[in-house]
Protein backbone atom coordinates (compact mmCIF):
# COMPACT_ATOMS: atom_id res chain seq x y z
CA UNK A 1 0.00 0.00 0.00
CA UNK A 2 3.11 2.06 0.51
CA UNK A 3 3.28 2.46 -3.05
CA UNK A 4 -0.21 4.62 -3.30
CA UNK A 5 1.84 7.18 -1.53
CA UNK A 6 4.58 7.14 -2.87
CA UNK A 7 4.15 6.85 -6.49
CA UNK A 8 6.73 3.89 -6.07
CA UNK A 9 5.56 0.58 -8.36
CA UNK A 10 7.91 -1.83 -9.28
CA UNK A 11 5.14 -3.93 -11.70
CA UNK A 12 2.12 -3.20 -13.63
CA UNK A 13 0.56 -5.55 -10.57
CA UNK A 14 1.82 -3.28 -7.67
CA UNK A 15 -0.61 -0.35 -7.98
CA UNK A 16 -3.23 -2.27 -9.03
CA UNK A 17 -3.21 -4.52 -5.69
CA UNK A 18 -2.69 -1.49 -3.73
CA UNK A 19 -5.61 0.47 -5.28
CA UNK A 20 -7.85 -2.18 -4.62
CA UNK A 21 -6.60 -2.96 -1.07
CA UNK A 22 -6.83 0.99 -0.43
CA UNK A 23 -10.42 0.90 -1.03
CA UNK A 24 -11.22 -1.86 0.90
CA UNK A 25 -9.40 -0.73 4.04
CA UNK A 26 -10.86 2.90 3.44
CA UNK A 27 -14.72 1.26 3.24
CA UNK A 28 -13.49 -0.73 6.68
CA UNK A 29 -12.70 2.26 9.11
CA UNK A 30 -15.06 4.00 7.79
CA UNK A 31 -17.56 1.54 9.26
CA UNK A 32 -15.27 0.95 11.98
CA UNK A 33 -15.64 4.51 12.90
CA UNK A 34 -19.13 4.76 12.04
CA UNK A 35 -20.21 1.50 13.96
CA UNK A 36 -17.94 2.31 17.07
CA UNK A 37 -19.38 6.03 17.64
CA UNK A 38 -23.16 4.95 16.88
CA UNK A 39 -22.81 1.64 19.55
CA UNK A 40 -21.08 4.95 22.18
CA UNK A 41 -23.91 7.48 21.26
CA UNK A 42 -26.91 4.31 21.62
CA UNK A 43 -25.28 3.48 25.38
CA UNK A 44 -25.84 7.14 26.63
CA UNK A 45 -29.06 8.29 24.99
CA UNK A 46 -31.08 4.69 25.18
CA UNK A 47 -29.71 3.76 28.40
CA UNK A 48 -32.03 2.10 31.00
CA UNK A 49 -33.82 5.30 33.00
CA UNK A 50 -35.51 5.05 36.05
CA UNK A 51 -39.34 5.65 36.09
CA UNK A 52 -39.17 4.95 32.18
CA UNK A 53 -41.40 2.44 31.11
CA UNK A 54 -40.06 -0.01 27.84
CA UNK A 55 -42.02 -0.72 25.34
CA UNK A 56 -42.11 -3.22 22.87
CA UNK A 57 -41.11 -2.62 18.81
CA UNK A 58 -42.65 -4.33 16.04
CA UNK A 59 -39.87 -3.32 13.13
CA UNK A 60 -39.19 -0.47 11.17
CA UNK A 61 -39.38 -0.99 7.50
CA UNK A 62 -37.39 1.81 6.36
CA UNK A 63 -34.51 1.15 8.97
CA UNK A 64 -34.54 -2.86 7.81
CA UNK A 65 -34.42 -1.53 4.06
CA UNK A 66 -30.93 0.65 4.86
CA UNK A 67 -29.11 -1.95 7.15
CA UNK A 68 -30.01 -4.06 4.50
CA UNK A 69 -28.77 -2.13 1.21
CA UNK A 70 -26.44 -0.26 2.68
CA UNK A 71 -24.26 -3.78 3.48
CA UNK A 72 -24.93 -5.21 0.19
CA UNK A 73 -24.04 -2.16 -1.98
CA UNK A 74 -20.76 -2.07 -0.17
CA UNK A 75 -20.03 -5.59 -0.51
CA UNK A 76 -20.90 -5.69 -4.02
CA UNK A 77 -18.51 -2.46 -4.92
CA UNK A 78 -15.76 -4.15 -3.46
CA UNK A 79 -16.35 -7.32 -5.30
CA UNK A 80 -16.78 -5.40 -8.12
CA UNK A 81 -13.72 -3.33 -7.81
CA UNK A 82 -11.34 -6.29 -6.77
CA UNK A 83 -12.66 -8.38 -9.95
CA UNK A 84 -11.56 -5.39 -12.08
CA UNK A 85 -7.98 -5.84 -10.44
CA UNK A 86 -8.23 -9.13 -10.87
CA UNK A 87 -8.70 -9.20 -14.50
CA UNK A 88 -6.02 -7.21 -15.21
CA UNK A 89 -3.79 -9.08 -13.59
CA UNK A 90 -4.77 -12.24 -15.16
CA UNK A 91 -4.98 -10.64 -18.37
CA UNK A 92 -2.24 -11.79 -21.10
CA UNK A 93 -1.12 -9.69 -23.81
CA UNK A 94 -0.11 -11.63 -26.95
CA UNK A 95 3.47 -10.08 -26.72
CA UNK A 96 3.86 -11.33 -23.82
CA UNK A 97 7.60 -13.11 -23.07
CA UNK A 98 6.70 -16.61 -21.63
CA UNK A 99 9.15 -18.68 -19.29
CA UNK A 100 8.56 -21.90 -17.99
CA UNK A 101 8.99 -22.31 -14.26
CA UNK A 102 9.90 -25.38 -12.86
CA UNK A 103 9.64 -25.69 -8.53
CA UNK A 104 10.83 -28.94 -6.47
CA UNK A 105 11.85 -29.24 -3.01
CA UNK A 106 13.89 -26.63 -2.08
CA UNK A 107 14.66 -24.51 -5.25
CA UNK A 108 13.34 -22.55 -8.51
CA UNK A 109 14.35 -23.53 -12.00
CA UNK A 110 13.48 -20.86 -14.99
CA UNK A 111 13.61 -22.34 -18.67
CA UNK A 112 13.76 -19.51 -21.32
CA UNK A 113 12.98 -20.16 -24.84
CA UNK A 114 16.49 -20.33 -26.33
CA UNK A 115 17.47 -22.71 -23.86
CA UNK A 116 18.98 -20.68 -20.94
CA UNK A 117 18.18 -22.35 -17.50
CA UNK A 118 19.14 -20.21 -14.16
CA UNK A 119 18.03 -20.82 -10.72
CA UNK A 120 16.85 -16.62 -10.77
CA UNK A 121 14.23 -14.91 -12.80
CA UNK A 122 15.64 -12.61 -15.71
CA UNK A 123 13.18 -10.14 -17.17
CA UNK A 124 13.25 -7.25 -19.04
CA UNK A 125 11.67 -3.77 -17.95
CA UNK A 126 8.76 -3.25 -19.32
CA UNK A 127 8.05 -6.13 -20.74
CA UNK A 128 5.09 -8.23 -20.21
CA UNK A 129 5.74 -11.90 -18.63
CA UNK A 130 3.75 -15.18 -18.95
CA UNK A 131 4.87 -17.35 -16.23
CA UNK A 132 4.15 -21.10 -16.89
CA UNK A 133 4.53 -22.89 -13.72
CA UNK A 134 4.52 -26.82 -13.09
CA UNK A 135 5.61 -28.89 -9.95
CA UNK A 136 8.39 -31.90 -9.80
CA UNK A 137 7.07 -32.89 -6.26
CA UNK A 138 4.43 -31.54 -3.80
CA UNK A 139 2.60 -28.10 -3.71
CA UNK A 140 4.42 -25.10 -3.68
CA UNK A 141 3.46 -21.30 -4.42
CA UNK A 142 5.30 -18.38 -5.87
CA UNK A 143 4.81 -15.34 -4.38
CA UNK A 144 7.03 -11.62 -5.46
CA UNK A 145 6.00 -9.35 -2.78
CA UNK A 146 7.05 -6.44 -4.33
CA UNK A 147 4.39 -7.26 -7.08
CA UNK A 148 1.57 -8.17 -5.44
CA UNK A 149 1.45 -11.05 -6.92
CA UNK A 150 1.10 -15.02 -5.88
CA UNK A 151 -0.02 -17.85 -7.65
CA UNK A 152 0.29 -21.73 -6.34
CA UNK A 153 2.14 -24.10 -8.42
CA UNK A 154 0.49 -27.59 -8.01
CA UNK A 155 1.81 -30.85 -8.60
CA UNK A 156 0.05 -32.30 -11.51
CA UNK A 157 -1.14 -29.57 -12.92
CA UNK A 158 0.19 -26.46 -15.08
CA UNK A 159 -1.06 -22.76 -13.52
CA UNK A 160 0.61 -19.01 -14.82
CA UNK A 161 1.16 -15.71 -13.54
CA UNK A 162 1.08 -12.39 -15.89
CA UNK A 163 2.90 -9.40 -15.36
CA UNK A 164 5.78 -6.16 -16.34
CA UNK A 165 8.20 -4.71 -14.47
CA UNK A 166 8.24 -0.88 -14.45
CA UNK A 167 11.61 -0.36 -12.32
CA UNK A 168 15.06 -2.30 -12.78
CA UNK A 169 16.24 -3.86 -9.76
CA UNK A 170 16.54 -7.03 -7.67
CA UNK A 171 13.14 -8.07 -5.90
CA UNK A 172 12.57 -11.44 -3.51
CA UNK A 173 10.81 -14.40 -4.30
CA UNK A 174 9.56 -17.01 -2.24
CA UNK A 175 7.69 -20.06 -1.81
CA UNK A 176 4.18 -18.99 0.12
CA UNK A 177 3.01 -22.74 0.68
CA UNK A 178 4.59 -25.03 3.26
CA UNK A 179 6.62 -27.95 1.44
CA UNK A 180 8.87 -29.58 3.80
CA UNK A 181 11.60 -28.94 5.93
CA UNK A 182 13.71 -26.00 3.77
CA UNK A 183 10.47 -24.71 2.99
CA UNK A 184 11.44 -21.08 4.47
CA UNK A 185 15.03 -21.56 2.71
CA UNK A 186 12.98 -21.56 -0.67
CA UNK A 187 14.05 -17.97 -1.68
CA UNK A 188 15.35 -16.84 -5.06
CA UNK A 189 15.27 -13.50 -7.21
CA UNK A 190 13.90 -12.03 -9.64
CA UNK A 191 16.45 -9.64 -11.71
CA UNK A 192 14.47 -6.54 -13.47
CA UNK A 193 17.09 -5.15 -16.45
CA UNK A 194 17.15 -2.51 -19.04
CA UNK A 195 16.10 -4.02 -22.82
CA UNK A 196 19.40 -3.42 -23.75
CA UNK A 197 21.18 -5.25 -21.11
CA UNK A 198 18.64 -8.39 -20.82
CA UNK A 199 18.91 -8.92 -24.78
CA UNK A 200 23.01 -8.63 -23.98
CA UNK A 201 22.32 -11.08 -21.68
CA UNK A 202 19.55 -13.49 -22.97
CA UNK A 203 21.61 -13.77 -26.49
CA UNK A 204 25.40 -14.26 -24.93
CA UNK A 205 26.07 -17.47 -27.00
CA UNK A 206 29.24 -17.74 -25.16
CA UNK A 207 27.01 -18.52 -21.89
CA UNK A 208 24.35 -20.59 -23.50
CA UNK A 209 27.29 -22.81 -25.16
CA UNK A 210 28.80 -23.41 -21.98
CA UNK A 211 25.57 -24.08 -20.39
CA UNK A 212 25.17 -26.39 -22.87
CA UNK A 213 28.25 -27.95 -22.66
CA UNK A 214 28.30 -28.40 -18.93
CA UNK A 215 25.11 -30.38 -19.02
CA UNK A 216 26.21 -32.59 -22.25
CA UNK A 217 29.20 -33.11 -19.88
CA UNK A 218 27.25 -34.28 -17.16
CA UNK A 219 25.15 -36.43 -18.97
CA UNK A 220 27.93 -38.42 -20.55
CA UNK A 221 29.84 -39.05 -17.33
CA UNK A 222 26.78 -39.41 -14.58
CA UNK A 223 23.53 -39.62 -16.76
CA UNK A 224 22.13 -41.90 -13.73
CA UNK A 225 22.94 -38.95 -11.73
CA UNK A 226 21.68 -36.27 -13.89
CA UNK A 227 18.73 -38.09 -14.69
CA UNK A 228 17.38 -38.34 -10.48
CA UNK A 229 18.55 -35.02 -10.29
CA UNK A 230 16.37 -33.23 -13.10
CA UNK A 231 13.26 -35.30 -11.54
CA UNK A 232 14.02 -34.00 -8.47
CA UNK A 233 14.75 -37.42 -6.62
CA UNK A 234 18.05 -36.24 -4.85
CA UNK A 235 16.20 -33.53 -2.82
CA UNK A 236 15.45 -36.42 -0.47
CA UNK A 237 18.14 -39.18 -1.49
CA UNK A 238 21.29 -39.62 -1.61
CA UNK A 239 23.82 -41.85 -3.90
CA UNK A 240 26.51 -42.56 -1.17
CA UNK A 241 24.69 -44.25 1.82
CA UNK A 242 23.95 -41.59 3.98
CA UNK A 243 20.16 -40.53 4.67
CA UNK A 244 18.96 -37.35 4.75
CA UNK A 245 14.83 -37.41 4.48
CA UNK A 246 14.63 -40.92 3.15
CA UNK A 247 17.11 -43.72 2.14
CA UNK A 248 20.20 -43.99 0.06
CA UNK A 249 19.95 -45.62 -3.22
CA UNK A 250 23.39 -46.51 -3.11
CA UNK A 251 23.82 -50.38 -3.51
CA UNK A 252 19.96 -51.00 -2.60
CA UNK A 253 18.93 -53.27 -5.00
CA UNK A 254 18.87 -57.17 -3.61
CA UNK A 255 19.27 -55.63 -0.03
CA UNK A 256 16.29 -56.69 3.14
CA UNK A 257 13.70 -53.69 4.13
CA UNK A 258 11.51 -53.84 7.20
CA UNK A 259 8.94 -51.27 5.88
CA UNK A 260 5.09 -50.57 7.07
CA UNK A 261 2.88 -51.86 5.07
CA UNK A 262 -0.92 -50.20 6.42
CA UNK A 263 0.98 -50.30 9.74
CA UNK A 264 1.82 -53.68 9.49
CA UNK A 265 5.34 -54.45 9.82
CA UNK A 266 7.19 -56.93 6.70
CA UNK A 267 10.29 -57.24 5.05
CA UNK A 268 10.89 -57.07 1.45
CA UNK A 269 13.56 -57.46 -0.82
CA UNK A 270 14.63 -54.04 -3.19
CA UNK A 271 13.76 -55.31 -6.72
CA UNK A 272 12.79 -53.32 -10.43
CA UNK A 273 9.17 -54.05 -9.14
CA UNK A 274 9.38 -52.56 -5.49
CA UNK A 275 11.08 -49.45 -6.83
CA UNK A 276 9.01 -48.86 -9.45
CA UNK A 277 6.00 -49.25 -7.07
CA UNK A 278 7.83 -47.21 -4.30
CA UNK A 279 7.57 -44.50 -7.12
CA UNK A 280 4.41 -44.88 -7.94
CA UNK A 281 2.66 -45.19 -4.80
CA UNK A 282 5.44 -44.16 -2.60
CA UNK A 283 2.90 -44.09 0.86
CA UNK A 284 2.29 -47.89 0.51
CA UNK A 285 5.14 -49.55 1.90
CA UNK A 286 7.30 -46.88 4.29
CA UNK A 287 10.49 -47.74 5.36
CA UNK A 288 11.02 -47.93 9.14
CA UNK A 289 12.62 -45.14 10.45
CA UNK A 290 11.14 -42.56 7.95
CA UNK A 291 7.99 -40.81 7.96
CA UNK A 292 4.93 -40.93 5.95
CA UNK A 293 3.78 -38.59 3.53
CA UNK A 294 7.10 -37.25 2.57
CA UNK A 295 7.24 -37.93 -0.71
CA UNK A 296 4.30 -37.44 -3.47
CA UNK A 297 2.93 -40.07 -6.08
CA UNK A 298 5.16 -39.19 -9.78
CA UNK A 299 1.78 -40.93 -11.62
CA UNK A 300 1.30 -37.52 -12.93
CA UNK A 301 4.85 -36.33 -13.00
CA UNK A 302 6.62 -39.31 -15.48
CA UNK A 303 5.42 -41.04 -18.16
CA UNK A 304 6.18 -44.48 -18.76
CA UNK A 305 9.46 -43.83 -20.38
CA UNK A 306 10.37 -41.82 -18.11
CA UNK A 307 9.48 -44.23 -15.20
CA UNK A 308 11.79 -46.79 -16.66
CA UNK A 309 14.48 -44.68 -16.81
CA UNK A 310 14.30 -43.50 -13.40
CA UNK A 311 13.95 -47.09 -12.35
CA UNK A 312 17.06 -48.00 -14.32
CA UNK A 313 19.06 -45.08 -12.90
CA UNK A 314 18.36 -46.08 -9.18
CA UNK A 315 19.63 -49.90 -9.88
CA UNK A 316 23.02 -48.76 -11.44
CA UNK A 317 23.89 -47.17 -8.59
CA UNK A 318 26.49 -49.41 -6.82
Amino acid sequence: MLGFFTGYAPASTTETVDNVMLFIVAISVVLLIGVTATMIFFVFKYHRKKGHKPVDIHGNLLLEVIWIGIPTILVLAMFYYGYLGFSQIRYIPEDAFQINVTARMWSWDFNYPNGKKTDSLYIPVGKPIKLIMESADVNHSLFIPAFRIKEDVIAGRTTYLSFAAQVEGRYDIACAEYCGLKHSMMYTAVIVMDEKNFEKWYNDSEDISETQEEVAMAKFEIPSINLLQEKGCMTCHTIDGSEKLAPSFKGIVGTKRIVLTDGVEREVIVDEEYIRRSILYPNADIVKGFAFGMMPTQTYNLNEEELDKVVESIMSIN
